[in-house]
């Protein structure tokens, strides 16, 4: 299966071709999940501002996003945001690293702007976790609404961070593959040589234990609930809790990205299917004789 990128592949490409050939610039575009950005030039042609709107902002500010963002953008991060957008940073051109390596570092941190605002809950979670270490309570349920209808749950305990998805089937196929593909999530695991992956559990319309008592979730069979299981060894280290953090907030958009493409698929097979059925009704045709219908006596027969 194809693993979705983190970093947003516009901001990267527009970044390349400014630092090549510094020009006026206006593009809005949106990502997953509807996050809408924004890149202009403000008073010169090598100064760029680049907002976001994301519609969990409020939430994620109560998570700590801000302190996340500026210690990954520092002073790159405005002081006020972009009208109709929730943060902005201001990027100077002429101040980005001249070294190849280094300046694919900082481009690349630039398009991680809406994945890093989306970690605060996720390293809020990890941090949590190491505190009740000691003790046998538990943190606060992080309720993060991303989508219409959907959420991720976000929960400390004293050996585990559990994370939750709910999604929105619209389709009644949509719900049959997002089953298979689930079920081979928990399939999977079972080999010895990814054993040490997180514990998946999926649900439909009934939601987990852990989100029971939230008001206002709903019970119809187009709900889907799944649940990662994180114990520390998905996120002590901190390169494999910044992958943790990165690979888990794609899921939903992984999950119904996969349950698209098979679908395509299916559909491009049943009609290659079609096709070589009317190519078979077609040779089973009877020809029908066009030439000339004489007598014996060598008359040609004319129909009136």
């Amino acid at each position: 299966m194809i693993l979705l990128e983190s970093h947003n592949v516009i901001i990267q490409t527009t970044l390349n071709d400014r630092l090549t050939k510094p020009s006026s610039l206006d593009v809005q575009f949106v990502d997953y999940d509807g996050v809408r950005f924004r890149m202009s030039t403000v008073e010169r042609k090598t100064q760029i501002l680049l907002s976001m709107h994301i519609r969990c902002w409020d939430e994620l500010v109560t998570y700590g996003a801000l302190k996340v963002l500026q210690r990954e953008y520092g002073s790159l991060l405005a002081a006020q945001a972009e009208d109709q957008y929730n943060v902005s940073l201001l990027i100077d051109l002429e101040q980005v690293p001249a070294e190849p390596e280094a300046r694919e570092a900082f481009i690349m941190s630039i398009s991680l702007l809406k994945r890093n605002a989306l970690a605060a809950p996720f390293e809020l979670g990890f941090t949590t976790q190491k505190e009740l270490e000691s003790s046998e309570g538990q943190g606060e349920l992080m309720q993060i609404h991303y989508r219409d209808e959907e959420a991720i749950y976000v929960q400390a305990s004293a050996d585990r961070v559990t994370v939750v998805f709910s999604t929105i089937f619209q389709e009644e196929t949509d719900r049959i593959f997002g089953k298979v593909f689930l079920q081979e999530f928990v399939d999977a695991r079972r080999q010895p040589s990814i054993q040490n992956a997180p514990q998946v559990l999926y649900s439909n319309r009934d939601p987990p234990l852990e989100i029971r008592h939230v008001p206002g979730l709903r019970n119809s069979d187009d709900v889907g609930y799944v649940t990662f299981v994180l114990f520390p060894r998905h996120f002590t280290n901190p390169s494999v809790a910044s992958a943790t953090i990165s690979h888990i907030q794609l899921f939903r958009d992984y999950l119904h990205y996969h349950i698209k493409c098979s679908k395509a698929y299916m559909h491009s097979r049943m009609r290659h299917r079609v096709t070589e059925f009317q190519k078979v009704l077609n040779r089973a045709k009877t020809e029908v004789a066009t030439g000339e219908r004489k007598t014996v006596s060598g008359r040609t027969m004319v129909s009136r």
